[in-house]
């Protein structure tokens, strides 16, 4: 779709129905749900087990090709489980699982279909029963990891570093750093004197976002009228 045909009223309709569904399906199934969430398709959202707990400002994105999927699976009692905090993306197709902890740093941002796990969830020897140790991930702030790589059980990669797409990460990776590869390594070292911006820098001010957002959503959708809207379905133009 090139443009939206719908008439403002209609999206904002359509943004209630969105935050109806989030309150009374999406945030029961969670430990706790921060302020001001941006949730795109709630409805492609998949959550299993507890605790799952996600901070304020989240933006987490399904998709009915793509569904993101949060899961704690363990048979332990009080396990810490997912743990993500403020102003983090979560994109389509983003798997999480935990048998003890994941813990996902503010501002850090997950590309389509990321897998993290701190469990091999099978043993090597006894393939019949689960493992008995797993091994705490940990994301500190800002991390960036790229599309499609793999995060491995008992890593920590340090605040401000990317993981290349496609990556596998087995070992710890410091912060600042350019990681790429099977296994990741090192392959450049971030320049220490260029200024960092972070998402938490960039979209702290949630109301001024909003207005910033539904005037460019005014301004886009203006003119556009419900009998317009009805009509592109049955006859589409270019």
């Amino acid at each position: 779709m090139i443009k939206d045909h719908r008439p403002y009223s209609v999206k904002k309709a359509w943004y209630r129905l969105i935050r109806l569904y989030v309150r009374h399906r999406l945030a029961p199934q969670l430990t706790s749900l921060g302020n001001h969430p941006f949730i795109v398709k709630p409805w492609y959202i998949e959550l299993f087990g507890g605790p799952i707990r996600i901070g304020n400002h989240i933006t987490l994105l399904g998709c009915s090709d793509k569904k993101t999927r949060l899961t704690v699976w363990s048979d332990k009692p009080d396990v810490p489980g997912i743990t993500i905090g403020d102003h983090v993306l979560i994109s389509p197709g983003v798997r999480i699982s935990a048998a003890d902890s994941v813990r996902i740093g503010d501002s850090c941002m997950l590309a389509s279909h990321v897998y993290i796990t701190d469990s091999d969830w099978h043993g090597i020897y006894d393939r019949s029963m689960t493992p008995k140790a797993s091994y705490e991930v940990t994301l500190e702030e800002n991390v960036w990891i790229g599309d499609s790589a793999i995060v491995c059980k008992g890593v920590t990669i340090g605040e401000n570093s990317v993981i290349g797409a496609g990556s596998v990460v087995v070992s710890d990776i410091p912060s600042n750093v350019i990681a790429a590869g099977n296994p990741a390594k090192v392959i450049k070292a971030l320049d220490p004197s260029k200024e960092m911006i972070t998402r938490k820098d960039r979209f702290s001010d949630a109301e001024r976002m909003t207005r910033v957002l539904e005037a460019a959503e005014k301004q886009a959708l203006k003119g556009n009228t419900f009998f317009g809207w009805i009509k592109s379905f049955f006859f589409p133009c270019k």
